[in-house]
């Protein structure tokens, strides 16, 4: 009989019980230590913790400051409107993540559902416009037009719309009829991303969670100071939501102002005149395609020649800037990004890059003066120039014989910078220079000019065009050499051959290349901010200032004011007898020379006109028009692709937009009170101290400055040619083809 202790409990159930009490005791032992873990080593971190998550913020949005133009006329401002947003938050606690809602929304908005169910919807690399790039914790707008009818439906039934708000907001405005466009210059913004909340943490202007953020334009470029500072309120609520007491709040500033050297009228003449000159290019006909001009795109600068401030700048295509404010609907967005929209989001005036054609001779012409040719030397304006075997011929077979620098720039001579280039490029050792030899006057000088860099203009993203040098054509040979290769045939299609010239050698300097450079052909390429920039110095005395749109940016209250002060680029590498020379040239272009079947009667002896004309060959399409023009005063650029020449298709673009600067009527006289900008704005505009600004009305109607202008202003008998025909004995350029040197060739601009 087995023995049992008094107990009643056998071994076994005895060492059951030590395993349980050892397990209960470190069981309290580990729980004992997550305790004084929690509460006294980690205890104030949580409790701070714990305390933050009974205190919630309300974002009290910073109004955005103004962008306005010289005399104060708003360009960008802020308008209440009834704007209407959706928190995905609260959409996603629906059983259908929040579908019936934003359908049930639609309805009232009188909206299809899928372009608001599209609005919400987060932005990703599958994901296509329209969609929501900012936060996904912020309300996202769906509309900033709602009426008031709308906004009280959903107010009163906002059992039936959980997470849709109807508020009041400050949103962005662009003015529209009756002002200036500005789109490509002012820009336009879009919600900050959670990326750019990370970068700008630690920042001195951080980013919150409701900001717009400035994307392009001035926009972007002073978007700090734009944006002011966004207040916050903290309340202290209790575990049921209720508000308690208020914790903190720190006041909403508002961002400064903006002014600009724009002149709204001025650019409301440009943009109209550019629109005009494009429409009336695609009536005219190009006698070598047989087809009517394009005129696809276009850019205008107005610039003070002696500060480098715009005055005005447009480009075309264009668009409304107010697309983009209260997010933008899929059909807007395709219209302005799609293969077919001729992206109208660019700025052709910073962005747009074209072989200049004869407008770059000031550059040849500077080049071959520093390399030891003298300004009047007789220098020989043939029909035509050969070299081995291939001819390049002047315009319409001109031959103006022996001619100085001077007239070669009136009447656009092109063999005699053929023959300049030419002569240069054998002084430099031919295609294969001895090492140090090059002296690359012609390139060298473009450099000196400014380009093949930016101008550095305050707007983003401005490109720098190209100086095709030696260096650029080993870089781009490089790049190239394996596909130029491998498609190159000896005697295959033009392209074919082309690419077999390029494999063998098109890593050196030809015979062609110079002479195709000389005359703004080829690989070179400029933008209208450039040829701005250079004509602006030319009509200064030589000295080149950086391109600014910003003059001063004004506190609220207007008590605070910082001035952006002109700044000098660098001075052009002529001398002041060169200079003079340029500058009579460029008189007799408008006078008796390539442009003076467009400015027939103008006052040249009131107010002196300078200008180069230019026609560029684009390999694949028809030509680039370009009209560089300055007076004392200003400097006009134009230029217009697939549209001709450059005095037929923007020639009365241009004379137009000076006629409105200084009032000059179609018979020659000078009317001042039709003026628009006589001389140069000075001084700024007053901000009051409420934040109001002292500023003139503006008229409701677009054309009407331009119309003012050109009233009882005929087109004189000789502008009314196609811009495809001319007097032999005004010089005027026309579109043409040049035959090309064996081994040049003109890349696709």
């Amino acid at each position: 009989m087995t023995n049992i202790p008094e107990t009643g409990r056998t071994p076994r159930v005895q060492i059951r019980l030590v395993v349980i009490q050892i397990l209960v005791l470190s069981l309290l032992g580990t729980l004992g230590g997550r305790l004084w873990y929690l509460q006294i080593r980690e205890g104030a971190q949580y409790q701070k913790e714990a305390s933050g998550n009974h205190v919630q913020q309300v974002v009290d949005p910073a109004v955005r400051g103004d962008i306005l133009d010289a005399r104060g006329v708003p360009l960008a401002d802020n308008e209440t409107r009834l704007v209407v947003s959706a928190s995905r938050t609260d959409l996603l606690k629906q059983k259908d993540d929040g579908k019936a809602v934003l359908t049930k929304l639609a309805g009232v908005l009188g909206v299809k559902p899928e372009d608001v169910i599209q609005k919400v919807r987060l932005c990703d690399a599958k994901t296509p416009q329209p969609c929501w790039n900012g936060s996904p914790y912020q309300p996202i707008p769906i509309t900033d037009e709602a009426t008031p009818k709308q906004a009280l439906q959903i107010r009163e039934r906002s059992e039936d719309f959980p997470g849709i708000t109807a508020d009041p907001e400050a949103v962005r405005r662009y003015p529209g009829p009756g002002k200036s466009n500005t789109a490509q210059v002012l820009g336009y913004l879009s919600p900050v991303t959670d990326d750019e909340i990370q970068k700008a943490k630690n920042t001195p202007s951080p980013y919150l969670r409701s900001d717009m953020v400035g994307r392009s334009g001035l926009e972007r470029e002073y978007d700090k100071e734009l944006r002011g500072k966004a207040g916050v309120t903290r309340y202290e609520v209790d575990n049921l939501g209720r508000v308690i007491g208020k914790a903190k709040a720190d006041p909403a500033e508002p961002g400064a102002n903006l002014v600009t050297s724009i002149d709204s009228r001025v650019q409301r003449v440009s943009e109209y005149e550019l629109d005009k000159a494009m429409k009336t290019a695609r009536q005219q006909f190009d006698k070598n395609t047989g087809e009517n001009f394009k005129a696809d795109s276009g850019a205008v600068v107005v610039m003070e020649a002696k500060t480098g401030r715009i005055v005005a700048m447009a480009s075309e295509p264009t668009y409304d800037p107010n697309v983009w404010v209260g997010g933008i609907s899929a059909k807007d967005y395709k219209s302005l990004t799609g293969k077919d929209s001729d992206y109208p989001l660019l700025n052709r005036a910073i962005q747009g890059q074209a072989a200049p054609g004869s407008t770059f001779k000031v550059v040849s012409t500077a080049a071959a003066v520093q390399a030891g040719y003298p300004w009047d030397g007789g220098y020989p304006c043939t029909s035509s120039y050969s070299v081995g075997g291939q001819v390049f011929k002047n315009f319409e077979g001109e031959n103006f014989g022996p001619i100085s620098l001077g007239r070669a720039l009136e009447v656009s001579c092109d063999t005699v910078f053929y023959g300049l280039g030419d002569r240069e490029w054998k002084k430099d050792g031919g295609i294969n220079p001895k090492k140090g030899q090059p002296k690359d006057w012609f390139f060298k000088t473009a450099h000196q000019f400014g380009l093949g860099k930016e101008t550095g203009i305050d707007l983003p993203n401005e490109v720098t065009g190209r100086v095709p040098d030696r260096q650029w054509k080993l870089d781009y040979w490089n790049a190239n050499k394996d596909a130029w290769c491998k498609s190159g045939k000896k005697d295959g299609s033009y392209v074919e051959k082309i690419a077999y010239e390029n494999c063998l050698e098109g890593n050196k300097m030809r015979e062609g290349d110079e002479i195709n450079y000389s005359i703004g052909q080829g690989d070179t390429l400029v933008t209208p901010i450039q040829e701005a920039m250079i004509y602006g110095a030319v009509a200064n005395g030589g000295t080149e200032y950086v391109p600014t749109i910003a003059k001063a940016i004004v506190s609220p209250d207007g008590k605070t004011v910082q001035e952006i002060k002109p700044k000098v680029q660098r001075k052009l590498p002529v001398s002041q007898a060169t200079l003079k020379g340029m500058d009579d040239a460029f008189a007799g272009v408008i006078t008796r020379g390539t442009a003076a079947w467009k400015f027939n009667g103008w006052p040249q002896d009131k107010i002196t006109l300078h200008g180069k004309t230019g026609t560029a060959e684009v390999y694949g399409k028809q030509t680039t028009g370009w009209l560089a023009t300055y007076s004392k005063d200003y400097t006009v650029i134009m230029t217009i692709s697939q549209a001709g020449t450059g005095s037929g298709s923007a020639g009365e673009a241009v004379r137009n937009i000076y006629s409105a600067l200084y009032g000059v009527q179609g018979d020659g006289s000078i009317d001042n009170k039709k003026a628009l900008l006589p001389q140069p704005q000075q001084g700024l505009p007053k901000v009051r101290t409420d934040g109001t600004i002292d500023a003139p009305k503006v008229t409701d109607d677009p054309a009407k400055d331009a119309e003012a202008a050109q009233k009882d202003n005929p087109s004189n008998g000789d502008s009314q040619q196609p811009a495809a025909t001319a007097s032999p004995t005004t010089g005027n350029r026309n579109t043409r083809r040049r035959p090309r040197k064996r081994g040049s060739r003109r890349m696709p601009s």
